[in-house]
């Protein structure tokens, strides 16, 4: 590099401010890799720079630098369209986290089932399916057994209306468009207007139920945790079981549930955990 060379000196000046500390305590540039990793995510996993540079507010420089490191590493792949995408080493990230993040809340999970006698479940938004990452099997011979790791459409679940609920309505058309909206039973929602007009009904509510709509002869009821982890708690069991009276002792039961969830990842990132 020259040192008369005015482009070497803007360019060296960029990447200085995109290492630069953006407060105490953070780096801006690893701040800004992970906007752009959310970013993709939320348009549906595949990008192009133009569209990143529109919502991020980052010049196309840095963000062409810093894609190109994150491709470098596997964790985004360019298309033969020239877009880029979500790439497979963030698979190995997610599945990790998602077990830690099971393990975290199974304590709170098994006080649900002490409190109600049914299954409890611990779900997460990862891209746009729902991902169960943790379940405290019910108290019953006859209970609800969900694998954990099973991906599903958030169409048909509890989880998943009350994860949407909690989203701005254009990432959850973005999810919505990726969902193909499979009638697994008459209850089965098959159209997005009609799931539109249930998240209403979930944000009036604050909790959300699955009537029959994944599994004939199953409901299940979910809330989903107000904070930056996109999660929801359910409780789910046979239909005979899981009556009017006991979702309504069964609501603010997840209610304090995901709070205290959200309260432990606050006190967590206050610490520095």
């Amino acid at each position: 590099m020259r040192k008369n060379d005015p482009d070497s000196r803007v360019g060296a000046a960029a990447d200085v401010a995109a290492a630069a500390p953006a407060r105490s305590g953070t780096v801006q540039s690893v701040e800004r890799a992970v906007d752009l990793l959310e970013a993709m995510a939320d348009a549906g996993g595949t990008v192009s720079l133009s569209h990143l540079a529109a919502t991020s507010g980052l010049p196309l420089p840095t963000i062409h630098r810093l894609v190109r490191t994150l491709a470098g590493r596997g964790y985004v792949r360019q298309q033969s369209s020239r877009e880029y995408a979500l790439g497979p080493r963030l698979v190995r990230l997610g599945d990790t986290a998602g077990r830690l993040v099971g393990m975290w809340a199974r304590p709170r999970l098994a006080g649900l089932v002490d409190d109600l006698g049914e299954s409890a479940n611990l779900a997460l938004l990862e891209g746009n399916q729902v991902v169960y990452v943790a379940q405290e099997p019910g108290r019953h011979s006859m209970r609800m057994f969900t694998e954990v790791g099973r991906r599903v459409s958030p169409h048909c679940t509890a989880v998943g209306k009350a994860l949407l609920s909690r989203m701005p309505a254009e990432r959850a058309r973005e999810v919505l468009r990726h969902t193909d909206f499979v009638r697994h039973t008459d209850n089965t929602i098959t159209s997005p207007e009609e799931y539109f007009a249930e998240l209403d009904k979930v944000r009036a509510a604050g909790y959300a139920v699955d009537e029959g709509e994944q599994e004939l002869g199953v409901r299940c009821v979910a809330v989903a945790l107000d904070g930056p982890l996109p999660a929801a708690v359910s409780i789910s069991g046979p239909t005979t079981r899981m009556t009017d009276a006991l979702l309504d002792s069964a609501v603010p039961k997840l209610r304090s549930v995901a709070d205290a969830l959200v309260a432990e990842l606050a006190r967590q990132d206050a610490a520095g955990v």
